[in-house]
């Protein structure tokens, strides 16, 4: 007799039946998914983390904060969707629709905290 490879039990029914059950089947392909796309939710999680972060600490839409105090949060800036440049040749990194911009005053490292505008599509 054919067994089920998620939980062992003897299959009854069709010759070609690989499961025992529809949960079964299922169960399978969830966990084939997450191996083939643990890349993919790796990125996701990090980008909404991201944005949570960059969100809770831009409350008016522009502000500054020591680079340190992201990174405790978990921040990661290699992880973003878009940017923008200014005409300055600054780059804004984006998460959605809150963007950073890394600063250097003197041996602090700070981040310039902003929210996607209409005037940054063009």
């Amino acid at each position: 007799m054919k067994k089920c490879p998620v939980c062992q039990k003897e299959i009854i029914g069709r010759k070609d039946k690989v499961y025992c059950s529809l949960s079964c089947k299922s169960a399978q392909q969830y966990e084939q998914r997450q191996e083939q796309e643990a890349h993919f939710y790796k990125v996701d999680r990090q980008l909404k983390k991201n944005r949570t972060i960059l969100k809770s600490y831009n409350k008016v839409g522009k502000t500054t904060l020591r680079k340190e105090v992201l990174l405790a949060e978990g921040f990661d800036p290699a992880f973003f969707t878009n940017y923008w440049k200014n005409s300055k040749g600054q780059v804004y990194l984006f998460c959605y629709e809150y963007g950073f911009l890394s600063l250097k005053e003197g041996e602090k490292e700070k981040y310039l905290l902003v929210t996607w505008q209409p005037y940054m599509n063009r």
